[in-house]
């Protein structure tokens, strides 16, 4: 088993207000940790379209706060 290290809880923060996806350059609304320890930020449509996948590899998350993901009640689930 290889050991991961997590980064302590609410140490994340959400996208800045200049950040962009890095898939199509819209504006960020969603940061994601990786298990690795490299971070990614997603615009809300790729967030969501690709929302089971990134709950795969990510170990935390931080989102707008006007945004909703549809992976948050998946990581919830997935920590349990």
């Amino acid at each position: 088993m290889t050991p991961t290290l997590t980064p302590p809880a609410g140490s994340l923060a959400g996208p800045a207000a200049d950040e962009r996806c890095d898939r199509c350059n819209a504006a960020g609304k969603l940061r994601l940790t990786l298990a690795g320890g490299g971070e990614l930020v997603f615009c809300g449509h790729h967030a969501n379209r690709y929302a089971e996948d990134l709950v795969k590899i990510a170990v935390q998350y931080a989102a707008d706060p006007e945004f909703t993901w549809r992976g948050a009640d998946m990581m919830s689930n997935s920590s349990n």
